[in-house]
């Protein structure tokens, strides 16, 4: 137990010295412009959270066979690029540090998001349980195509051009999403993969595409300013493991080599955006503390007191926080005052205006408006 060391304590991030020790987690909220791209409202809304120690952008998909919802960001065209180059320049201009999220949903997509109106692609031919997001409201998801062998190169090539473009946009780093049941997720856990080949079977082999992805993600930026984020106990998307613990441990220990700047694990007791009180996994921070020689991150709907005790605990290095920076964009100052928080409007998470997006006050707007 280390008492000294608590939200607010500087700590050094790969190359860099994070003044606290508070993140923003990588948040979907749909609003993006037509083309994916990032637009002026998203500007606003990254700009006005710059205090975080650390912004990791929402996920963003690495190529148009990447999408699974309507209106996120995408950053494989010049146009995106240029978008998330505003925002970049706003949170550099606030003194900031922002990671890009590179996202494949793999087969949480729908044919109406594919270009050409093709299946989704997966691991295996195994189609989630609940429906889709799409333009023309839910629909049931289908069952998706599995790559073939061959087509797993250009899979990689997506992530090495996305973290190519990340780095035009002016990005500090990048996060690789390889959780909540998106595409590298489901080649890693054998509910989900059924595969005969090398990227089949074998925990190695199933792990084979998330190590090819972070490698060439590395070769781009250098592994001090790449991450990788995990969900080891998720359900969501319709999730599961035959046995997690060897799975993850073998993940966890086998990114080690890479000496990547963190590892940011999704905690048990949240599945999506949902608080899961009775999950009694164990594959938490904690569990990772002796297999990953790394920084690790913790996310999972901690609150301040919950996230000084990780941290003092030693269990985790950082803090992510989603839901309470949506509603509170001067977060960290207001864990400092230990000051009240704003709650967040579920109904306002994902898409819209600025209502519910750009539209909360900071403390010192609040304390104004009492003079």
């Amino acid at each position: 137990m280390n008492t000294n060391v608590n939200l607010l304590s500087p700590v050094k991030l790969g190359r860099y010295e994070l003044p606290n020790r508070i993140v923003m987690a990588p948040l979907t909220r749909m609003r993006a412009a037509a083309g994916n791209v990032p637009t002026y409202l998203n500007v606003t809304y990254y700009e006005q959270r710059a205090s975080a120690g650390l912004i990791i952008a929402e996920a963003t998909q690495v190529s148009p066979q990447g999408a699974g919802y309507p209106n996120t960001p995408g950053i494989y065209s010049p146009e995106q690029v240029g978008g998330w180059r505003l925002v970049t320049d706003a949170v550099r201009d606030r003194k900031g540090l922002i990671f890009l999220q590179l996202w494949h949903v793999g087969r949480i997509s729908h044919p109406s998001l594919q270009p050409g109106g093709e299946l989704p692609v997966a691991p295996s031919a195994i189609a989630p349980e609940g429906e889709a997001i799409t333009f023309q409201g839910p629909k049931p998801f289908v069952t998706p195509r599995a790559l073939e062998t061959a087509e797993i190169p250009d899979i990689v090539e997506q992530y090495r051009k996305g973290a190519e473009n990340a780095l035009a946009a002016g990005f500090d780093g990048v996060e690789i999403h390889s959780a909540n049941g998106y595409l590298l997720d489901q080649f890693l856990q054998d509910g989900t993969n059924k595969r005969t080949d090398k990227y089949g079977g074998s925990i190695e082999n199933r792990a084979r595409l998330l190590l090819e992805v972070t490698e060439a993600v590395v070769s781009v930026w250098g592994s001090d300013r790449v991450g990788v984020r995990l969900s080891p106990s998720g359900t969501f998307n319709s999730m599961h493991d035959s046995n997690p613990e060897a799975l993850f441990s073998y993940v966890g220990s086998a990114l080690n080599r890479l000496d990547l700047a963190y590892l940011h694990i999704v905690e048990p007791r949240i599945a999506g955006n949902e608080t899961v009180e009775d999950n009694t996994s164990n594959l938490g921070v904690r569990y990772f503390r002796p297999i990953f020689n790394g920084t690790l991150m913790a996310a999972g709907g901690y609150d301040r007191e919950e996230g000084n005790a990780v941290l003092a605990a030693g269990d985790a290095d950082l803090v992510a926080y989603g839901r309470l920076f949506i509603a509170n964009p001067d977060l960290p100052e207001r864990f400092a005052l230990n000051a009240p928080l704003n709650e967040p409007d579920r109904s306002t998470f994902y898409g819209g205006t600025a209502i519910g997006y750009t539209d909360y006050s900071t403390l010192k707007q609040q304390t104004a408006l009492t003079y």
